[in-house]
């Protein structure tokens, strides 16, 4: 098998899943109980929120545990809106966002909230200058995707965070889960306020994440209960989900640092031989993020494809996996500019550190005997 959809989830590492399984067996009481097993176990979610702090090199009390980047998203432009909203009820985000952030978005609009969608030009990137244009006196908060999940373009979150220094009643959010571990960003320079992060991206299990939630900004939460996670998030810590979530941020951070240039190295050979299929065009930009490659084949359904490859034991995707089962244009690709025979036949491949050069190798081969084979049907 040759796993090549890891933007959509990836194998949970076998140190992870191990984590997790000790942990639901040795500290399964509850952190809020007062006895000494609850206690033991408030520590331990201590030290873990103290662990990811330090790897993300943040404070702990800005650590929140999450079920994953959807939550993450929605609990950090809901959480804004509401509590802000006296001020001002306008926010920013882009036109290639994921659905946990457009669809957030658009429920606030329901309830008289003002969205500026900025465009991108064909390699995915907003203009600087309309993002400064767009800034009113009543914008409350900016929402822009730090890598994206389907072309892998990567926005300048370091000079939109010096931009938006200039606001200081300006929150600045930023949906971290396509490049943790793969693509750097420093959570403090960049001046961001909220940073979504999600487990199951980076080996780690699906129902975990983290957001960053500085400590000078308030949010409104979304749930209510018993207070736990600073006040934005009651209900029973996922404790065991916690501790397997920072040790697949320890591993992945670990791995980036290591090894930095094999998902680039893998890009780029893909890059290089797809590039000589006469058929095939690249819809990711070069300077891309290292794990996502995005092309299309016109005339050619992507399922087919996908289905072809899938019968080699090679598993590619299309789209987002949140959206992957329309079937309908990639709202991506419609706002790079591509035509809509570029946009219904996007095929997304990512990577991860885990993958092969001679895997690689073999996608190729295969691709290239199903494009073949899908030629001669044609014929």
């Amino acid at each position: 098998m040759i796993y090549l959809d890891n933007s959509a989830t990836t194998k949970p590492d076998s140190a992870v899943i191990e984590s997790f399984q000790k942990t639901s067996e040795k500290f399964f009481a509850n952190p809020s109980s007062i006895h000494q097993l609850g206690g033991t176990t408030e520590k331990l979610l201590q030290k873990a929120k103290e662990q990811a702090a330090s790897i993300l090199q943040v404070e702990a009390n800005e650590i929140i545990f999450t079920s994953g980047g959807t939550e993450g998203n929605n609990i950090a432009i809901k959480g804004i809106a509401l509590e802000h909203q006296n001020r001002g009820k306008h926010i920013i985000t882009t036109a290639i966002e994921h659905p946990s952030v457009e669809e957030a978005c658009q429920s606030l609009e329901k309830l008289g909230f003002e969205i500026t969608m900025l465009p991108v030009d064909e390699k995915g990137i907003i203009n600087l200058e309309d993002l400064k244009r767009a800034i009113r006196e009543d914008t409350i908060l900016v929402s822009i995707m730090h890598v994206n999940n389907e072309i892998g373009s990567i926005q300048p979150i370091e000079e939109i965070g010096k931009i938006l220094r200039q606001y200081p009643k300006l929150f600045f959010h930023v949906d971290a889960v396509q490049s943790l571990g793969k693509v750097p960003v420093n959570i403090y320079e960049s001046g961001i306020d909220l940073c979504t992060f999600s487990g199951h991206k980076i080996h780690g299990l699906k129902g975990t994440g983290i957001l960053f939630v500085n400590k000078t900004t308030k949010l409104f939460p979304l749930f209510h209960g018993g207070g736990q996670e600073n006040g934005l998030r009651s209900g029973t810590e996922n404790v065991a989900g916690a501790v397997s979530m920072v040790k697949a941020l320890r591993l992945i951070h670990e791995k980036e640092k290591q090894y930095a240039n094999h998902l680039k190295e893998m890009r780029d050979y893909l890059w290089k031989e797809l590039k000589q299929f006469d058929d095939v065009i690249i819809n990711s930009p070069e300077d891309g993020a290292p794990h996502i490659l995005n092309i299309s084949v016109p005339g050619l359904k992507p399922e087919v494809m996908i289905h072809m490859l899938g019968e080699e034991g090679i598993y590619i995707s299309t789209k987002s996996a949140c959206s992957s089962k329309q079937k309908d244009e990639s709202k991506i690709l419609v706002a790079c500019g591509f035509s809509r025979d570029v946009a219904i036949s996007g095929l997304r491949i990512s990577l991860s550190y885990d993958n092969t050069m001679e895997e690689m190798k073999r996608f190729i081969d295969v691709f290239s005997r199903s494009l073949n084979q899908f030629k001669q049907v044609l014929r």
